[in-house]
């Protein structure tokens, strides 16, 4: 039998999710299509599962329809659920059709769920796939020196723990993701952690013992200030971090604003090229990637890779990870996933 504090756990963990599938639906129309379907490499093992009949070890990758003899570059997609699901991979067809047609290799990367496995197993996972992708970057035509990571709140928390974790990745896109747990109450928007409490039944917003970041834990955040600290990507930022780029909208009732502030602090602190959107309006959404916002406001760390651009769009991204590529690759770290790829 199921007991009571893990039957309200599971409970828990079907709404956030499919609160987070509308908060965080699929992002608008690409602004350019190709004119023939990619070709796609399904439910591809990058590690074996764990637990069985499991998810997070899986990874779909989409090639452009023409074969090149050429490597093309390589963007793994990540999406968020809270930690609370194994299906990352799922976020990966909405940035499809516009990357493949302009020359990317898209890989969608699920890690497991903190019901499978808590952190920092996700952290393993997202090397463990980035070490996959290196050791086959020959069968799938793309260059395992142009890799980018892309992911939206939790899955842009792997993200970024996948570029300071000395993977060989070359740039981070992040979209409004968490950093440091013990800060997030403190910063929320008016109102916003009596609705959280309300609609997931918690008691303490993310403090609570059910929260997301506590669930990922496997402790309430505020009894465990060494692993919340663990689990802060900052406490693993070093000078040799690739450029980031930071996306988040001043409405986000999930995640503060206050968190990417903290983030685009240390890159400053650590002379990591940095280009910070601020979207107006926008809460905790995929859409936030669009043309139809309010003019963003936009700092950088350093001289910007790239010309500002109004809005955070698919092609500002694009802009964002060629330049980076042009940069000088930092060394793999010595017991990173890079070693013997």
């Amino acid at each position: 039998m199921i007991n009571r504090p893990l039957s309200r756990l599971l409970a828990l963990t079907a709404a956030l999710v499919a609160t987070l599938a509308v908060l965080v639906a699929a992002g608008p129309p690409p602004t350019a299509a190709a004119t023939r379907p990619p070709r796609v490499f399904r439910d591809l093992a990058y590690a074996p599962a764990q637990p069985p009949g499991g998810r997070g070890h899986l990874l779909d990758l989409y090639l452009p329809a023409e074969s090149v003899t050429s490597p093309r570059p390589l963007l793994i997609v990540m999406g968020g659920s809270g930690w609370l699901a194994d299906d990352g991979k799922g976020y990966a067809p909405a940035l499809v059709p516009y990357f493949t047609s302009h020359g990317f290799v898209v890989a969608g990367v699920s890690t497991r769920s903190s019901l499978q496995a808590t952190f920092p197993a996700q952290v393993d996972d997202v090397q463990a796939a980035v070490r996959w992708l290196r050791a086959n970057a020959g069968r799938y035509e793309f260059d395992p020196d142009r890799i980018a990571v892309l992911g939206d709140s939790s899955g842009g928390w792997t993200a970024l723990m996948a570029g300071f974790t000395g993977t060989g990745v070359r740039a981070v896109v992040d979209l409004y993701a968490p950093i440091d747990f013990g800060q997030m109450d403190a910063h929320m928007l008016p109102g916003a952690c009596p609705s959280l409490n309300q609609v997931f039944h918690l008691d303490a917003c993310h403090a609570s013992a059910l929260s997301p970041e506590s669930s990922l834990l496997g402790c309430p955040i505020l009894t465990c200030p060494t692993r919340v600290a663990a689990a802060n990507p900052i406490g693993r930022l070093t000078p040799a971090a690739p450029p980031v780029l930071i996306i988040h909208g001043t409405e986000d009732g999930l995640v503060p604003l206050h968190q990417s502030d903290l983030l685009f602090d240390a890159l400053a602190a650590a002379a990591v090229p940095t280009t910070y959107y601020t979207v107006p309006g926008v809460g905790h959404n995929r859409d936030i990637v669009a043309p139809s916002h309010a003019r963003a406001t936009v700092r950088h760390v350093g001289a910007p890779l790239t010309p500002d651009a109004p809005h955070p769009t698919y092609e500002a991204i694009e802009s964002f990870l060629r330049a980076a590529f042009t940069r000088p690759a930092a060394p793999c770290a010595p017991r990173g996933v890079c070693a013997g790829s």
